[in-house]
């Protein structure tokens, strides 16, 4: 069984407890590697590596150009070690084999896409209105970053991170989920052989209490980096905000996919598939609450309970194979829950809900949809993070852009429709960090992502991203030969 040490100073590092926990394979549900369990002391070394390479050494005197370098050098060796690290998150988190590779191949380019803008940061010279002074902005890094990450796609909600954070100059310290960290070892691993100096990347596996908290708290981070769910988040935010920190919050989100009676309903079909079975449904951005104009909705659920029963269930290391496992046992246990407590509120099961005990370790859930959904309904307020849709019908624009934002998340959302004035009348009035128009999930490293209302604070990708590691100084440079009256504030 592999075991993964900690990653501090460039080098592993047994963790000071000497103790280590199992991860397991969601598809077999068994252990398949032991994993380094971290504590306090561990983040305290991680996070004085972090700073002594901020503040001292090769890191801070490096040009923005030299930084770059150094990216593209381990965007390279990310896409020489893409099968590996992909097989590695397989193994750790049960999504498919066919979809992993292609995200870790992707990274590559998100590191590219920060190598160049690194130095293209252009400060401005202001046109103030007081005489003999030039003044003018830069930007300056943060400092050591502390970066959390979830279970459902570590290496690249790490990246989407760490690739900004490294290109405005920051250090970082990275705290895995305690059930995927496997995959994130590997990865710091590849910057100390693209030539990073020490302490530059670090990673400090284990639990939340005992190194989540303690890195968030740690008065040498500056910023921290969080996805994750809403109430772990809102955690997050408190124990930064007794440090006056900021943060990036990426968080939950209960995403309306409309469907419009004038919209291609085979492509609308696929969509929302898309946005929901994708993944088993364990996605921020899930299109977990479809609204179906009620001039089509029985035809559309129809198409979509047809869609769907084609699927193929099972091993995710298979190329053929569409859906895996669930990625942990108590997300899991989760998703039954709120599959009972669907029934239960009247809601009408139209499609799967069921375990399926024959695949794999039978850690699998059809993709189930519900009809008869109210949008009170907790189905339809509550992130559930799994391959359960709630199907709610509506009559027009108004009505759907209603039911749309009636939820206290506001992270995506997905339009349908042929009529360009109906996508511009919802992309405005849709309150969502992301909305897409005819397509659902993409995303890119030239694309800002990030939610409104509780689902979270800043934007993650795109040259937004790179703004959340940096400071703005302002400089103000005399060009009187006499200082006027000090009495008086210019």
């Amino acid at each position: 069984m592999p075991k993964y040490d900690l990653f501090i100073d460039g080098e592993r590092h047994v963790p000071t407890s000497g103790a280590y926990y199992v991860s397991d394979d969601p598809y077999l549900c068994r252990p398949w590697a032991q994993i380094a369990q971290g504590n306090a002391a561990d983040v305290e070394k991680a996070v004085a590596a972090a700073h002594r390479a901020f503040t001292s050494g090769r890191w801070p005197e490096l040009t923005a150009t030299q930084r770059g370098h150094l990216m593209w050098k381990v965007a390279d060796l990310i896409s020489a070690n893409a099968d590996r690290l992909a097989e590695i998150e397989r193994r750790d988190n049960g999504k498919l084999a066919s979809e992993v590779t292609v995200q870790v191949r992707y990274l590559a380019d998100y590191f590219r896409y920060y190598a160049g803008l690194a130095d293209k940061l252009q400060s401005h010279v202001l046109p103030t209105d007081k005489k003999g002074v030039f003044s003018y902005t830069k930007y300056q890094p943060k400092g050591v970053i502390g970066i959390i990450t979830p279970w459902n796609s570590p290496l690249a909600l790490t990246s989407w991170k760490l690739a900004p954070a490294l290109a405005a100059g920051c250090t970082a310290v990275v705290k895995p989920s305690q059930f995927t960290s496997a995959s994130m070892i590997e990865l710091a691993e590849l910057f100390t052989q693209a030539g990073f100096p020490p302490g530059v990347v670090n990673v400090v596996t284990g639990f939340g209490r005992e190194v989540g908290e303690p890195l968030v708290e740690h008065p040498d981070i500056a910023h921290i980096g969080f996805t994750g769910g809403d109430l772990a988040g809102r955690k997050v935010y408190e124990l930064a905000a007794r440090g006056l920190k900021t943060v990036t919050l990426e968080l939950g989100g209960k995403s309306p996919n409309i469907v419009f009676d004038d919209a291609d309903l085979d492509q609308a079909v696929k969509g929302v598939v898309s946005g929901i079975f994708a993944a088993s449904g364990q996605t921020c951005q899930a299109g977990s609450r479809l609204l179906v104009q009620r001039t089509i909705h029985d035809d559309f659920v129809q198409r979509l309970v047809e869609f769907i029963s084609t699927a193929k269930m099972g091993d995710p290391a298979l190329p053929d194979t569409q859906i895996g496992p669930i990625a942990t046992r108590p997300q899991f246990e989760k998703i039954l829950e709120y599959i009972e407590i669907a029934r239960s509120e009247g809601a009408r099961c139209v499609a799967g809900g069921n375990v399926r005990a024959d695949l794999g370790g039978g850690q699998f859930i059809e993709p189930t949809i519900f009809t008869d959904v109210d949008n009170r309904m907790r189905i339809a307020q509550e992130e559930v993070f799994g391959p359960v849709l709630a199907v709610i019908p509506f009559t027009d624009e108004a009505d759907a852009v209603r039911i749309g934002n009636d939820v206290q998340f506001g992270l995506a959302a997905g339009v349908w429709t042929k009529s360009l004035h109906r996508a511009m009348y919802m992309t405005d009035r849709l309150c969502a960090g992301t909305v897409w128009v005819n397509n659902y999930r993409a995303t890119s490293f030239t694309s800002p992502f990030g939610g409104f209302k509780k689902s979270g604070i800043g934007r993650e990708s795109g040259t937004e991203a790179i703004m959340e590691y940096l400071e703005t100084k302002c400089v103000w440079i005399s060009t009187d030969l006499d200082v006027p009256n000090p009495f008086i504030r210019r």
